[in-house]
């Protein structure tokens, strides 16, 4: 049994208004705010493991310890099967320029690097999103949710952000950035992270 969230206010560690928005709107039922880490000025803490729950944890715990509040971090990427689940953890590193987050080069990189490899159709690949929620006491429970599916060349749509325009979920024909953002929320990584955190620690 996950531990029962019982404030009001829940601190999401990220700098993602994105995400933050998303977050907010699945817990405001509950009667939760949500507060960002950039309202707080927190600094983002460097992320050292190679894994999806230790980065995630990193970030939850230096939040909560940082403002007394529950803290949520997620860390989240895409693994693609022809890569040996590359560039996992890295997800946004392939995308990251000397002026910001370039998604387009990180999707090429992917593409070429999947070409290279000389991988069939359909190139499988999961969306993963990992979520620890850490408490000012050291307490903390994980939550994980995946999206299956495969990626396609050339890009689709224009909707959501990161490697959505090539990834295409399982059932679907459409690319993620090309779905209803409501439609995409209830099937994606995050939303099934999201919906397990929210049965786990607010019985919902």
């Amino acid at each position: 049994m996950s531990r029962e969230f019982k404030g009001d206010k829940l601190l999401v560690a990220t700098h993602n208004k994105g995400k933050l928005t998303e977050i907010s709107e699945i817990l405001a039922p509950f009667g939760v705010s949500v507060v960002g880490a950039g309202e707080m000025n927190l600094p983002e803490p460097e992320e050292t493991e190679d894994t999806f729950v230790g980065n995630a944890r990193i970030k939850a715990h230096a939040a909560a310890k940082a403002t007394g509040l529950p803290a949520l971090s997620d860390d989240s990427g895409i693994t693609i099967d022809a890569l040996d689940g590359a560039p996992g953890v890295y997800t946004a590193d392939w995308a990251e320029t000397e002026n910001g987050r370039d998604f387009m080069m990180a999707m090429t990189r992917a593409n070429d690097e999947i070409t290279a490899k000389g991988a069939d159709a359909p190139r499988t690949a999961q969306f993963r999103c990992t979520l620890v929620i850490a408490w000012p006491d050291g307490h903390d429970e994980v939550f994980e949710g995946v999206m299956p599916g495969s990626l396609i060349w050339p890009i689709r749509g224009e909707g959501g952000f990161g490697y959505d325009p090539m990834f295409v979920p399982e059932g679907y024909d459409i690319t993620c950035a090309e779905m209803d953002k409501s439609e995409k929320n209830k099937i994606s990584h995050r939303g099934r992270a999201l919906a397990k955190f929210v049965q786990g620690c607010f019985g919902g």
